[in-house]
């Protein structure tokens, strides 16, 4: 039997999936973005006067998502340090793998889960990062 956890801290989910779903002692958050739980705006995004996007900020866009992927953890009653898999996705891995890296190291710090970084073309909204997490609720 598995739990799903929601909450208004967090963006909410693009389709019908929960934040994260608890199966025993893992808990597995679907994949967070750095949308605002308060207008769904994303932060460091420019568009232009047609609508669409010309230019993004991925350090806003990195702190954000972290600051989302604490919110779904929290609503669940884990911490940050119960990560154990984290999985990245950006649309730019050349141009946004150092800053990505670097505040990723500020944010995790000692909590240092395991990590795969991968580029992948497009996510579902206009946003450049998204992580999908597990976390292991045991001890």
């Amino acid at each position: 039997m598995s739990t799903p956890t929601t909450t208004s801290t967090a963006p909410k989910p693009v389709g019908a999936y929960p934040h994260a779903r608890r199966a025993g002692q893992l808990l597995f958050l679907s994949g967070i973005g750095p949308r605002s739980a308060a207008d769904n705006s994303i932060p460091g995004n420019v568009y232009g006067a047609d609508g669409n996007l010309v230019e993004y900020d991925i350090a806003a866009q990195c702190r954000s998502v972290f600051a989302n992927v604490d919110a779904v953890l929290a609503a669940a009653g884990a911490r940050l340090d119960q990560l154990v898999d984290v999985t990245v996705f950006l649309t730019n891995m050349a141009g946004d793998f150092k800053t990505f890296n670097a505040l990723y190291a500020e944010h995790f710090g000692k909590a240092q889960p395991c990590r795969t970084t991968v580029e992948i073309s497009s996510l579902p909204t206009p946003i450049a990062i998204e992580l999908k997490c597990i976390a292991y609720l045991g001890e």
